[in-house]
């Protein structure tokens, strides 16, 4: 990665504020709780479904005092229905009143920063001092389908250019390229240049800037540009107490934050029998191990996962991915997350609970809001 110099750093220093990134603990949790949804498609139920449910789950969040709501870029995936982010966000915008939401996260170099900066300053007037902005360096897809959407079969051009293309997206979203630059003349819209034109009133808010990552390349350049950073506990586990602690140790405080902060999706189910749990976790283990041998489908039903006969491998695979939910009962779930949390100094937990049916993935969340105290909706 190339270095940073106080110039680039200047490039990153606006959007958002300390009170829009950090978050407040409720009820007994040790830390904020956030939701990260994947729109998931369950056997036997539609798309459609799928959006109500996260609709629908969204609300919840917000009744129950959860932070933030964010929905992730997925592609070529008959399982996960979350290939639009900024559509489903406005979508989730007109169904809720308080909760944050955001992309976790919108894959940069599948796009044109223009374009991203225009969709995320269209929700941000939809939703004022709502929006966030999380970005990720990796397709969320498989070669192929990356090749499709950017019209280029040079993907590791588009992961090498990531903090390039980072510097020119937040330059739109502030509307401050330098005098000179071939770019200076074009605005985002909505944007900053409202505020700027005749009569014009422009929002003070912006979307903050979160950088995502399963490895250590995004941890070390959120924490030199001073930027929040998500990390992708839930399917890159082993990798999580080093990249976090490259992210503290490369923080260097900015017009953002004044100190890092970390968020680690985590992928979590209760149920009020630990079996009934099991079951769940299984059936997505079964969508996931699909997905790694190249067959994604939908997500399999519990009964499908119980009757389908592991081989030896595949057993170890469900063992070491199940090894990385936290299930059980919601006491059990609870236990296992301030565990991780006490392991990892993680400054939010945001939680992901993939399952076959709308109304168990609503009920997980329900149950752990039970289990920390969280308000009563």
């Amino acid at each position: 990665m190339p270095p940073v110099g106080a110039r680039e750093r200047h490039a990153y220093a606006g959007g958002g504020s300390v009170d829009e990134i950090r978050g407040t603990a409720r009820g007994r949790a040790p830390v904020p709780l956030s939701v990260l949804d994947l729109v998931t498609v369950g056997a036997g139920h539609t798309a459609t479904e799928a959006l109500r449910t996260s609709v629908a789950l969204s609300r919840l969040a917000e009744s129950r005092g959860f932070h933030r709501f964010w929905v992730a870029e997925h592609h070529s995936m008959p399982g996960v229905a979350s290939s639009s982010p900024a559509v489903i966000l406005a979508h989730l915008a007109a169904h809720t009143e308080r909760i944050r939401l955001g992309s976790g996260g919108v894959m940069l170099p599948n796009h044109a920063p223009l374009v991203i900066a225009e969709q995320f300053g269209t929700l941000e007037a939809m939703a004022p001092g709502r929006i966030d902005l999380g970005l990720g360096r990796a397709p969320g897809t498989d070669g192929a389908t990356a090749a499709a959407l950017r019209r280029t079969d040079r993907l590791n051009e588009g992961a090498d250019d990531f903090p390039q293309q980072l510097t020119e997206l937040i330059r739109f979203l502030d509307d401050d390229f330098p005098d000179g630059h071939p770019y200076a003349r074009i605005h985002a819209v909505p944007g900053p240049v409202q505020a700027t034109s005749p009569g014009g009133v422009q929002s003070p808010h912006r979307p903050p800037v979160w950088l995502l990552g399963s490895s250590g390349f995004s941890a070390r350049l959120a924490g030199m540009l001073g930027l929040p950073f998500a990390f992708a506990h839930h399917f890159s586990a082993q990798n999580t107490v080093p990249a976090l602690d490259l992210y503290r140790d490369s923080f260097r405080p900015s017009a953002v934050l004044d100190a890092p902060y970390a968020l680690i999706g985590v992928a979590a189910f209760a149920a009020e029998d630990e079996k009934e749990a099991r079951r769940q976790v299984k059936a997505a283990a079964l969508n996931m191990l699909r997905l790694r041998r190249g067959r994604p489908g939908l997500v399999p039903t519990p009964e499908e996962a119980e009757a389908y006969e592991f081989g030896p491998l595949e057993e170890e695979f469900f063992e070491s991915w199940t090894a990385n939910v936290v299930h059980g009962t919601p006491d059990q779930v609870r236990s296992g997350l301030d565990d991780l949390h006490k392991r990892t100094g993680a400054d939010e937990l945001m939680l992901t609970a993939n399952a076959h049916g709308g109304e168990a993935r609503l009920r997980s969340y329900e149950l752990v809001a039970d289990a920390y105290g969280l308000p009563a909706a």
